[in-house]
């Protein structure tokens, strides 16, 4: 796990250890359910009691932590129905953007994409959890961006983050990563080719691993006697 945090003025300390933290989370560093104790990590991360408490309040207004009366702050357990229905409306968005990116693509976007799905490769190759997931967050917001349509791009972004917490089951597995990066190349591949039903085809075929894997395991734990 991180250590403490660079200095930073408060407000973007704020910021960066709620990004910490929401690594933490979607890396399974975290677990849902997990109690956040305000002054255990304000030690670890190196940052002032009220710096974590409005880092975790940001986390709660995107849906990754709840607050509990009289318990504290919790690394909030996303419901598989509510899982299956935000992924339901992230498919129907990300296949929309998909099919409105210019096609045959402009040069900057394909080589952005490449740039960025290098480092991600390599952090794939190294086994760097962090930097894969940075890497991957840098190549869907770039991919959807290039659809021309910012609104779109930034309903997709807010939707992602808010089932981050279902890619606990995922993000940190090696094999996970290994399909991510290959799919990657294929959507490069296809925009490269102009072949707009494998592109779209991808995205929607991209969601399914870690909407799946988690359901599957949160369903298995809500069964009498799963664990």
């Amino acid at each position: 796990m991180s250590g403490a945090v660079p200095k930073l003025q408060t407000p973007d300390r704020v910021r960066a250890i709620a990004a910490t933290l929401e690594e933490e989370i979607v890396l399974g560093w975290l677990l849902p359910r997990e109690r956040l104790v305000e002054e255990e990590l304000a030690e670890r991360l190196g940052v002032k009691r009220h710096v974590m408490r409005e880092a975790l309040t940001e986390l709660e207004r995107v849906g990754l932590v709840e607050r509990i009366p009289n318990r504290g702050a919790f690394v909030k357990l996303l419901a598989p129905a509510d899982v299956r229905q935000i992924y339901s409306v992230r498919e129907v968005l990300e296949t929309l953007a998909a099919e409105q990116i210019p096609l045959p693509p402009a040069p900057d976007v394909l080589a952005g994409l490449r740039a960025i799905q290098s480092g991600h490769s390599d952090a794939v190759a190294r086994g760097d959890f962090r930097a894969a997931f940075r890497a991957n967050m840098r190549f869907h917001e770039a991919l959807f961006g290039a659809c021309g349509n910012p609104h779109l791009a930034d309903m997709i972004q807010t939707l992602a983050q808010k089932v981050h917490g279902a890619r606990s089951m995922t993000a940190a597995s090696a094999e996970h990563l290994a399909r991510s990066r290959d799919e990657h190349l294929a959507m490069i591949d296809a925009l490269a080719q102009g072949a707009r039903a494998a592109l779209v085809a991808l995205c929607r075929q991209h969601l399914a691993p870690s909407r799946d894997t988690y359901i599957a395991a949160i369903e298995g734990r809500l069964r009498p006697g799963g664990r």
